[in-house]
């Protein structure tokens, strides 16, 4: 028997169920299969749906509940269903955006994990025609004392770096939180948005039969087979023996990649492409035949690979990076090839379209699959998993904690703890200015970053946002609460906010408890989407994000867009001036329930932390429509929305961005309140929503208070209690008969901005 014949033999050989099992097949998948079908499978043929029924590619768990979830407005030209969604911003252009993860990987091999996430999902933008202009990333890491936390940050972070550098993206926004419930599964959430004209978008849909089956980009090796499958199973300790299906990549490659596909998109050669991302080239093909209602037929002795004697299942389930895959018009092969030669990428026609509705492939000249694409894409399973509501906690009771004695020694310590605390050593690591447009990155001055439409005076706004502990301890109110962070920093630098991507990242769902979590966090990301009118048009879901049993916090993370018509019109963090007051925008209630107070300064955790500020929407959406408009009219110098660490903490981002120390006098804000529950303590560190902090000169404090109060916006003037003094080396909290807590500025700055880098040095 040659080597051929055997590996033949070997790939048409039938398959059982428990070799299903093995694939990640369960029972009822592997009767729907059979039946489907009509046979046992054959190898190749089993691995095809083992990574199409992946929970990763075909969102079984999920499916039926992410129909909840609003997709259109009058902006939104493509929602959910293609690689990225598509927003009309105005002018005949489209902003193109996406939210994936790259969580297990990142874990098992932290660099080429993280860097692989930055290029799959730029792939996924400029797939569209879409050429990229901004990268985010949302970053979550197990406790800092956990021995592997340092590495794994360290890791990442190079990664993102050195892919976003190298293929000339700027990094423009992000967040880093730390969790003990992330010890065991890290999250590495990757953002990519792009711009191109309405009337040269890209789609997978669209492939007629008859056509050919275009490859370019990188050859094929064994980097990341099974990739997807493993994505949708659980880790256990030890599971570095799983870094053979971690992917590598190469920006540089990347970059040559995306110019070859912009310059070849237009001349109208193109009738369907697609990346290839998870499952590689499997999904790429069935998404493209099951989106045209074709048929395909690829021989796979032509696929360009980079490793000697691959056989079928090897190719089709490879994840090697920077490949694409095209239908082309006929008679345009010649200029594809072209292109592609010129910067040095390899370009095959790999097969045909049809008219039969089956992937048909062969190797050796033999066919080793055929199977119908209906049943991998439009019929995988679409569970119905039970869940169980999450139980309600019991309100938080202040009253049973000690008031501080110090209010600046409990600012210095929410400043200095790890989620808080600066960022600056992870966003100094990226390029945040590369192509030129970035007005400003959110990472070191604002609420949101802001891209310029290059050529234009529009720009973008793009945050990234999620607060874990709120979900943990309501996920329906939690999940309003993701999507009203993100509407409000957007708002905060004068955005209208359009439309959202999300990255749901959960523990098992076959778990009844996590499932309810799921469940309830999707139903209250709606609810708000809805009323906002914040629609989501493309997201990734990733779950099974557990180790040894131990799901990670609930963590659905949304990354927002929105648009800024007249770039000299905007607000930023660091805008406040020598002698300006401050402003604050919403009603105080004195919430502190699963505040940053009560997590780092009571030390509290779970059930203890109570509930989390409720949120109000259309209060949400009235407070940011007045901060939109005092920015629009130039009324205000810098804009901050209050969220963690409540009024104490915003007003010391705010300080520190604008360099300048201040007073404040909360009593204002305690003597106006409409509530009972407000106590100075609560004024300084609850973090009730839909508030903002807006610094503004003096003379302009009453006509924002007569504007505020013919727009029915709940306000306090701290005209007379408030002010930035540029000669002052002090932030001062004046509480009248509660006497004054300072904190000098320079211990503060330390404070905030040290804890990173000693963390990273292994000082702390």
């Amino acid at each position: 028997m040659t080597d051929t014949s055997a590996i033949l033999e070997h790939l048409k050989a039938e398959q059982s169920e428990t070799d299903a099992a093995g694939h990640g097949i369960n029972a009822e998948e592997w009767d729907r299969l059979f039946t489907r079908l009509g046979r046992s499978p054959n190898l190749v043929e089993l691995g095809i749906y083992s990574v199409m029924w992946s929970e990763h590619c075909s969102y079984k768990s999920s499916r039926r509940h992410l129909s909840k979830f609003p997709t259109k407005n009058d902006r939104v030209i493509q929602g959910p269903g293609e690689n990225a969604g598509v927003i009309d911003i105005g002018d005949g252009q489209a902003a193109i955006f996406k939210m994936e993860s790259h969580n297990h990987p990142s874990y098992i091999e932290p660099y080429q994990g993280a860097a692989t996430g930055v290029g799959g999902i730029l792939r996924d933008v400029f797939t569209m025609g879409a050429r990229p202009i901004a990268l985010v990333n949302a970053l979550r890491f197990g406790d800092p004392s956990h021995p592997k936390t340092r590495s794994l940050v360290a890791g990442v972070v190079a990664g993102i770096g050195g892919y976003g550098n190298c293929v000339g993206v700027p990094t423009v926004a992000g967040e880093t939180q730390f969790d003990e419930g992330y010890n065991g599964n890290i999250l590495v959430n990757a953002m990519a948005v792009g711009l191109a004209d309405q009337d040269k978008i890209f789609y997978a849909r669209g492939a007629t039969p008859g056509n050919q089956i275009f490859y370019v980009g990188s050859k094929t090796g064994r980097d990341g087979i099974h990739g997807a499958t493993m994505a949708s199973a659980e880790f256990s300790e030890g599971d570095e023996e799983k870094r053979p299906t971690v992917q590598v990549g190469d920006p540089f490659t990347e970059k040559l990649l995306i110019e070859a596909c912009l310059e070849l998109m237009a001349t109208d050669a193109i009738q369907a492409i697609q990346d290839m991302g998870a499952a590689g080239l499997t999904s790429s093909s069935v998404e493209m035949a099951d989106k045209g209602g074709i048929g395909i037929e690829m021989d796979l002795d032509k696929v360009p690979q980079r490793e000697t004697g691959m056989t079928a299942y090897e190719i089709m389930l490879s994840e090697s990076q920077e490949r694409m895959l095209m239908v082309l018009k006929p008679g345009k092969e010649d200029l594809a090839k072209a292109i592609f030669e010129k910067y040095d990428l390899d370009a095959e026609v790999i097969g045909m379209t049809t008219d039969t509705g089956h992937m048909v492939l062969k190797q050796f000249g033999e066919v080793v699959c055929d199977i119908p694409v209906a049943p991998l894409a439009e019929d995988a399973p679409n569970y119905d998993r039970p869940w169980v509501e999450p139980k309600a906690r019991a309100p938080l009771d202040i009253s049973k904690y000690p008031e501080p004695e110090d209010y600046g020694e409990v600012l210095l310590k929410l400043m200095s703890s790890p989620d808080m605390a600066s960022k600056r050593w992870i966003w100094e690591q990226y390029d945040r200015h590369v192509m030129g447009d970035t007005v400003d990155s959110s990472q070191s001055m604002g609420d949101a970053a802001i891209v310029r439409i290059h050529g234009t005076n529009k720009a973008l706004a793009i945050c990234s946002d999620c607060n874990p502990h709120y979900v943990a301890a309501d996920p329906f109110e939690g999940g309003k609460a993701v999507v009203a962070e993100a509407y409000r920093n957007l708002s905060s630098v004068g955005a209208t906010p359009i439309a959202i991507t999300d990255n749901l990242n959960f523990g098992n769902p076959e778990k009844p408890a996590t499932m309810g979590y799921i469940v309830k966090s999707i139903e209250g990301m709606a609810e708000a989407c809805r009323v906002l009118d914040f629609p989501v048009v493309s997201g990734n879901v990733s779950l099974y994000n557990e180790t040894d049993g131990k799901a990670i916090p609930p963590t659905p993370v949304v990354g927002g867009v929105g648009l800024i018509e007249d770039v000299s019109k905007v607000a930023t963090l660091k805008g406040a001036q020598p002698g300006d007051v401050l402003v604050l925008i919403g009603e105080t209630k004195g919430h502190l329930g699963a505040s940053l107070y009560a997590r780092e300064w009571l030390g509290l955790k779970g059930e203890e932390l109570g509930p989390p500020p409720p949120v109000d929407l259309e209060i949400e959406m009235k407070n940011a429509a007045f901060v939109r408009k005092l920015i629009e009219g130039g009324l205000v110098n810098a804009v901050h929305d209050v969220s963690d660490g409540g009024l104490a903490c915003a007003v010391a981002e705010m300080a520190m961005a604008s360099g300048m120390g201040l007073y404040l006098d909360p009593y204002t804000v305690f003597a106006w309140s409409p509530s009972d529950q407000v106590s100075p303590l609560s004024v300084m560190f609850s973090e009730d929503t839909g508030r903002y902090l807006v610094a503004l000169p003096k003379d302009k404090a009453g006509l924002i208070t007569r504007l505020a109060g013919a727009a029915g916006v709940a306000h306090v003037n701290l005209e007379s209690s408030s002010g930035f003094r540029e000669e002052s080396e002090t932030i001062s909290f004046v509480f009248d008969e509660y006497g004054i807590h300072d904190v000098e500025f320079s211990t503060l700055r330390e404070a905030h901005e040290g804890w990173l880098p000693s963390y990273m040095k292994g000082e702390n």
